[in-house]
């Protein structure tokens, strides 16, 4: 069952909305699309040997594909029926190091829970995640409706997670290989501090703020799909990178997978997530925190990863026994 999040409505007061986005390997995509739907039925369409969609009533659209664009643009060109051998080849040669992914449509937080089948028939298909590759950095990604786009909820949950990205990095025992890869780079320390100095920023200072310290779209928080949709040139301006795609929703990619072990779901994952919303949403702490970070600051040092995991340590630690 996966938990709520404390702001539950988006600005139309609709039940805010929640896509995930699954890496993994050790299945063909032929196998993956079998497995999905076997388990969510549906209307199932191979477009190519690197893509697929399942298209669910009630839920929308799943793709299935192979995580590399340039394997994927090939195979369509090529089309479905006849693929040539090297593109055979290429296909599987590339399982070996690049993720299968299914990209789930965006559901309302009362659906969520839709998934979890999905996640079963990919394990018992032979589906295996992180840890399965000390090469590739497979995860969960998860793309989270924003309550409201407006700079105090932006400035809220960037500092949630700004001050927990350390803690939930060690909590969540995230794999060596996803830690020292490109794709869910921290924060840096230097952002953080902006983060914490600015107590009313605008849009437009946490935007230029922002672009500032993570021109990437490889972070564990991505804003810039948000951004992009609440300024499109200005993203555009500073990145060039016509692979963001724009949407109204946090981009969360720190977890890691673990489809193939049997107490493994994406509630584990989204779990996660939710310290994020929790600490976002107590304000009085998000600023006494704040604060602290700010004296706890040394010259030229920084502040000292090992003593401020103890901080939110002992935050969450109160939370769970309150």
């Amino acid at each position: 069952m996966f938990k709520l999040p404390i702001e539950r409505t988006n600005g139309d007061g609709q039940l805010r909305s929640v896509g995930f986005e699954l890496e993994f390997t050790g299945l063909r995509i032929s196998e993956a699309s079998q497995a999905l739907h076997k388990a969510l039925g549906g209307t199932l369409r191979i477009t190519s040997l690197a893509e697929s969609v399942l298209h669910v009533d009630g839920l929308g659209e799943f793709r299935i594909e192979l995580d590399w664009k340039y394997i994927k643009t090939k195979a369509a060109e090529e089309g479905k029926n006849k693929p040539s051998q090297w593109i055979e080849l290429l296909g599987q040669s590339a399982a070996l190091l690049v993720p299968l992914e299914i990209v789930c449509p965006p559901l309302p937080l009362d659906k969520l829970d839709a998934l979890t089948p999905m996640v079963s028939a990919l394990r018992e298909a032979g589906a295996t995640g992180t840890e399965d590759s000390i090469i590739a950095a497979f995860g969960v990604h998860i793309n989270v409706e924003i309550p409201l786009i407006d700079a105090a909820h932006i400035h809220s949950y960037l500092r949630a997670f700004a001050l927990l990205q350390w803690w939930l990095v060690d909590n969540n025992d995230i794999n060596l290989t996803r830690k020292i890869s490109p794709y869910i780079d921290l924060y840096p320390e230097a952002y953080l501090e902006q983060l914490c100095n600015k107590k009313k920023p605008t849009l437009n200072t946490l935007i230029d703020d922002y672009l500032k310290y993570n021109v990437s779209r490889n972070r564990a928080l991505d804003m810039l799909p948000l951004l992009a949709e609440i300024n499109p040139e200005r993203v555009q301006s500073v990145l060039g990178d016509d692979l963001i795609q724009a949407r109204p929703a946090f981009h969360y990619r720190l977890p890691d997978c673990h489809i193939e072990k049997p107490d493994w779901s994406l509630n584990s994952a989204w779990e996660s997530w939710l310290i994020v919303e929790l600490l976002a949403t107590q304000t009085e702490t998000l600023e006494r925190l704040t604060d602290q970070f700010l004296t706890m600051s040394r010259p030229l040092l920084g502040v000292s990863r090992k003593d401020w995991t103890k901080v939110i340590d002992q935050w969450y630690r109160n939370h769970m026994s309150a």
